[in-house]
């Protein structure tokens, strides 16, 4: 099977015994408990089906495991000091990463199929699946301080796939804990997203504000989040096991040219169907228009260029709340005060929604 996945283009793959994490789920239930997923209220009504992967498939006799590098060809943290620029995180950069590996695992489940007359079921971590524990458990690499997957081998830049099948594999040995006394992972957060090692709480966490996270950004991480548009690469970016890490060699994830430092004054301008086409078959496309540019809008307040004013102010009269809100917030940070008090006079009385009506009262 390894030759095989190999030719669709995995880089690494491992079997797992399906009861090979019986910790993940009571750790899994106390960060809900404690409320650290946020708004993403999908992680709670499916909790109980990540709990084992017999709860998503019965019958599943192994669970093997499949990674692709999609290691980029430089520093994603360079672009953070284009202040007129937007980062995007180096996995959205390309093409969207669930439609490509789902293709590779079916053509492999099928393969397979064919050989071993046995059922099977494939995922890419939209189902209700503990992917990185199970990757752990596999030997893929291990769950490090930050939470993520780390490879020895391709450092933190690893997409997962998963097969539930009824055949009864032998499993690999699992990957030990590497991280040792190294906490840069933790260090480098700019909101300071965990509150101890091998903890996150996404409440704080830059992709999950600039990508779940529905409503307006806290005015507490405005500032921290700088120009990170969608996601934040800080802490994988960083993990010193990236210097054995090599460029991807899946030319459908290489970076399109128009995502690497796209201008902050072209997205704002972004309309519906002109972000649909810019996006297309991206996986920024699923954040939708308007957390999009409420994203581009906090970026731009950070930026420190009043050349950037025009474009805040086109978007105050936007048909999304979300997006005026966040016009308002970048408009105080680049004008005067004198500037912004005249712009507050001419706009706030005739702002009927009561949440950007509170941005221009805070501002």
């Amino acid at each position: 099977m390894i030759a095989r996945a190999r030719e669709e283009g995995f880089d690494v793959v491992g079997v797992a015994h399906p009861d090979s994490i019986p910790d993940a789920a009571p750790h899994l239930h106390k960060w809900i408990a404690e409320q650290r997923h946020g708004d993403m209220a999908w992680m709670e009504i499916h909790a109980s089906r990540r709990e084992h992967p017999n709860s998503l498939w019965k019958g599943t006799g192994s669970v093997v495991m499949f990674g692709l590098n999609y290691g980029p060809d430089r520093d994603p943290r360079k672009i953070l000091e284009q202040k007129l620029r937007g980062a995007i995180s180096v996995y959205a950069q390309g093409d969207d990463y669930h439609e490509l590996i789902k293709g590779k695992l079916k053509r492999l489940g099928q393969w397979l199929a064919h050989k071993a007359g046995e059922e099977l079921k494939v995922f890419v971590d939209t189902a209700p699946l503990m992917e990185k524990p199970l990757a752990q458990a596999a030997g893929l690499g291990w769950q490090g301080k930050h939470t993520n997957l780390v490879s020895r081998e391709r450092g933190s830049w690893l997409f997962l796939g998963a097969m539930l099948t009824a055949l009864e594999l032998p499993p690999d040995e699992a990957e030990t804990d590497r991280c040792g006394s190294c906490r840069a992972c933790l260090d480098v957060c700019p909101t300071n997203a965990f509150p101890a090692p091998y903890q996150l709480d996404a409440r704080r966490c830059i992709s999950y504000l600039t990508i779940e996270h529905k409503g307006p950004i806290p005015h507490e991480f405005r500032k921290a989040i700088g120009n990170r548009i969608y996601g934040c690469d800080d802490c994988l970016a960083v993990c010193p096991w990236n210097k054995f890490a090599s460029e991807s060699r899946e030319q459908k994830l290489a970076a399109r040219d128009e995502n690497r430092a796209p201008s902050l004054s072209e997205l704002a301008a972004l309309d519906d169907a002109a972000f649909r086409a810019r996006f297309s078959k991206s996986p920024v496309k699923r954040s939708g228009r308007e957390r999009f540019l409420r994203n581009v809008l906090i970026a731009i307040g950070n930026s420190e260029s009043p050349s950037l004013v025009p474009d805040v102010i086109a978007r105050l009269d936007d048909a999304s709340p979300l997006v005026r809100g966040a016009a308002v917030w970048a408009a105080s940070q680049l004008m005067s005060a004198e500037e912004f008090a005249a712009l507050k006079k001419e706009n706030s009385l005739k702002e009927k929604d009561a949440a950007v009506a509170a941005e221009w009262q805070a501002a």
